[in-house]
């Protein structure tokens, strides 16, 4: 028999253990409703959803184009002309498209390049079941999908706010949507992996067509207050001066995008895997599809680390370590023949791309007038996918003269540089920075991390 005073020690145990957990509890669904905070917004939601869909299908078709390219040329020079010549559009057009996504509808440019980008996944996987595929027509289909993108990624990225409609939550929901990409990623080339060795591409190319359906429906669901629009009869050449005046002239926007489009030119392309995988790991579509999982998980983690974070303040250091890091894992990965290893790096890779292009596009949203929004994002579309054609051309320029290893290798020595420049250049752009989150109620007015 246990005596009163043992009984009163274990009940007060048993409190202190209930009141623990309670702690505990409240603490995780704390965390829980920071992380998802923006998923509050049924707009967001409906977005949030669709897209996830649709984003699989995405990367599949990207993992199934690249391995039928090299599958058909065997050719790593011939696999960067085909992504630059469907990457090329996101450069030309993309800063067009920013005038025209401050000056239109937004969902209705979303739900007309949505339907495009749905017929061209429909008559690519056409072609390939019928085994009429040749290289000129992926070349002409990758030229109409750059197009679409050019549109897409400044309309898409400048209606977020109108989606979420608090700015608050507008880091948190870009976190999320880069979560979103990145979970894609992730499950996406394991799919396409599967797929391509059991079925062949042309199921890939026919998935992503049918997943654009639920993206459409979602936009069309949504309920979005319109925007006032002015009707300025100024032309298009002079409203696209204007932006590219005000993004050149303030400097944390213009530092943001230049070491952007640098780790956009320079970083890993994915047109070099087949060909690492295969001279290198000596391996196959399974191989390609996990390697780019990897990649993907990368991305994941480090957007599920910005998601938790309460504001933008503090973002800027953050994109200098990511940039260093991004460098650093191509470096490595140049000296690895080792499948598991080669995973790590293209883990860290992912980590650092995700963090680097997620924190410039929560910092470029928050700081930018509303009016110029549209403009800012289509050129941080042109130097994060506008650079990437000449990236890839470059790529397989330099992996067919002087090998893939190398040119990893020199890749991650040119990152690796830009992100010591950006953090030399970084306390300035705070001291710039500062006022502004001040006036935004983001940090208070006392010396603070920007």
């Amino acid at each position: 028999m246990l005596s009163e005073i043992e009984i009163r020690r274990l009940r007060y145990k048993t409190k202190d253990l209930i009141a623990t957990d309670m702690i505990s509890y409240n603490t995780i669904k704390l965390r829980t409703d920071l992380l998802f905070r923006s998923l509050r917004h049924r707009n967001f939601r409906l977005f949030f959803i669709g897209q996830g869909i649709s984003l699989i299908g995405t990367w599949m078709q990207q993992i199934a184009m690249i391995w039928l390219v090299y599958s058909i040329t065997g050719s790593a020079f011939l696999l960067g002309v085909v992504a630059f010549s469907a990457q090329l559009p996101v450069f030309i057009i993309s800063p067009f498209a920013g005038v025209f996504a401050d000056r239109w509808n937004r969902r209705r440019l979303l739900v007309f390049e949505q339907s495009v980008a749905m017929t061209q996944a429909l008559v690519l996987a056409l072609l390939t079941l019928t085994n009429t595929i040749t290289v000129w027509h992926i070349v002409v289909l990758g030229v109409l999908l750059g197009i679409v993108n050019s549109i897409d990624m400044p309309v898409r990225q400048s209606f977020m706010i109108e989606m979420i409609g608090n700015r608050e939550d507008l880091a948190n929901a870009i976190a999320l949507n880069s979560s979103l990409v990145n979970s894609a990623r992730l499950i996406g080339p394991t799919i396409a992996g599967i797929i391509v060795a059991a079925f062949g591409e042309g199921i890939c190319f026919l998935l992503n067509g049918l997943s654009f359906i639920a993206v459409i429906i979602a936009l069309l669901k949504m309920n979005v207050t319109e925007r006032a629009h002015t009707h300025e009869e100024h032309h298009v050449i002079k409203k696209l001066h204007e932006g590219f005046l005000y993004v050149s002239r303030f400097r944390p926007i213009r530092s943001i995008l230049l070491l952007l489009a640098l780790i956009s030119l320079m970083g890993v392309q994915p047109v070099l895997m087949p060909v690492f995988v295969k001279d290198v790991l000596h391996g196959g579509p399974h191989t390609f599809g996990f390697l780019m999982a990897a990649l993907g998980l990368g991305a994941l983690t480090g957007a599920v680390y910005l998601a938790s974070r309460k504001s933008v303040a503090g973002l800027g250091k953050r994109i200098a370590y990511a940039a260093g890091t991004f460098g650093a894992g191509l470096i490595a990965l140049s000296a690895i023949n080792v499948f598991w290893l080669a995973e790590v790096c293209m883990y860290l890779t992912g980590l650092g791309m995700m963090v680097q292009m997620a924190s410039s596009n929560s910092i470029l949203q928050t700081i930018s007038d509303d009016d110029k929004r549209g403009r800012v994002m289509s050129f941080y579309v042109m130097a994060f996918m506008g650079m990437a054609p000449f990236g890839s051309f470059l790529a397989g320029s330099l992996a067919t003269t002087i090998g893939v290893q190398w040119t990893l290798f020199f890749d991650g020595v040119v990152c690796l540089s830009g992100a010591l420049l950006f953090a030399r250049d970084l306390p300035e752009i705070r001291k710039i920075l500062h006022p502004i989150y001040v006036r935004m109620g983001i940090i208070s007015d006392m010396p603070s991390e920007t």
